[in-house]
This record gives structure tokens, sequence and C-alpha cells, in this order.
């Protein structure tokens, strides 16, 4: 009786062994997903006090705040992942010893476009480029991170017969 459930755990280790290695093959790009749930953990410990400005539809409103969430305010950038198994081999890479740059001509992937500013290997900038249409609705996102100085998320929005709506959300790290 021992030897087939002992049989039966090794099977099962080791099958989650072998998906495991398998979802760390399928990562073809830089993974903006892993790199901003990185952040957001770093940023949850150091808890910097930020100055976050909104601009809605031509108002604005500014506070000097610490983010109680960073997982949940970098969400649009983690949300960004390129790096989705039905999306493999859909980026153009141009690379360079100071950025990386993913390229989709797709019409069905919202993430158009991931620029990745390095400095000896290391993240200077990113900037991610999203657009999103249909008949009904379009929107078009730009999203900008600075470590430890500053992040961006631009958005404009348009449904049928209704105005345009835009906003932006700038966070200044103090």
């Amino acid at each position: 009786m021992r030897k087939p459930v002992l049989f039966c755990l090794i099977t099962i280790l080791a099958s989650c062994g072998a998906k495991n290695e398998e979802k760390a093959t399928t990562q073809s790009y830089f993974s903006v997903s892993d790199y901003f749930k990185t952040e957001a953990a770093r940023l949850s410990k150091t808890n910097p006090t930020i100055v976050k400005t909104v601009f809605v539809d031509g108002k604005t409103e500014e506070k000097k705040l610490r983010i109680a969430n960073w997982e949940q305010e970098l969400s649009s950038f983690i949300d960004a992942d390129i790096n989705k198994a039905s999306w493999k081999g859909s980026f153009q890479l141009t690379k360079t010893d100071t950025s990386e740059t993913y390229l989709s001509q797709s019409e069905k992937i919202p993430v158009k476009k991931v620029v990745i500013s390095l400095k000896d290997k290391k993240v200077q900038t990113i900037k991610i480029f999203l657009e999103n249409k249909n008949v009904l609705y379009s929107s078009t996102d730009s999203l900008v991170y600075l470590p430890n100085n500053y992040f961006e998320i631009n958005k404009t929005q348009k449904i049928k017969l209704m105005d345009t709506k835009r906003y932006i959300i700038q966070g200044k790290f103090n």
C-alpha cells in the first residue's frame, strides 16, 4: 500500500516541477508584471511619501500621502504584462546596451509598445503604450515609471455618443 502512495506523491511532485519549468521558459520578454510586483513590495517596505496629482477633465487635485497598497497603485503597469502565452512571438524586440523596445502591430493586443531604458543593466525608465478599440469604445494609455522618482498614468477614453474623457495621475517621490 505504501509503494503506490509514494509513487503517486513522487509523480505529483515531478509534474509540479515540470509545470514550473514550462512557465519559466515561456517568458520570452522582459517581465513587466514581475518587475512592478517587485517594485510594489519594495515600496511597501520603504513606505515613501509621494505627492500625488490627479487631473480629470481640467480639474486638478494634489495630495501628499503614503500609499497603503502599492500593488493596487501600480496595477496599470502590472496588467501590461507582455508575457502572456497567447502573445508569444507577437512583439518585435529592439535591444541595445541602454534600452529594450518591444513593439506589437497586432490589433488584438492592447499593449502596443514597451520601452525600457537601462543604465548599467538597471532599469532607469519604463514607458508603456496601450490602445484598446472596438465599435463602441476606444482608449489610449501611456504609462511612465522612473524608479524612486516619478510615475504617470495618462488615459484618454472615448465612448460612442459621449464626450472624450481624459485623466492623468502623477506620483512624485519625496
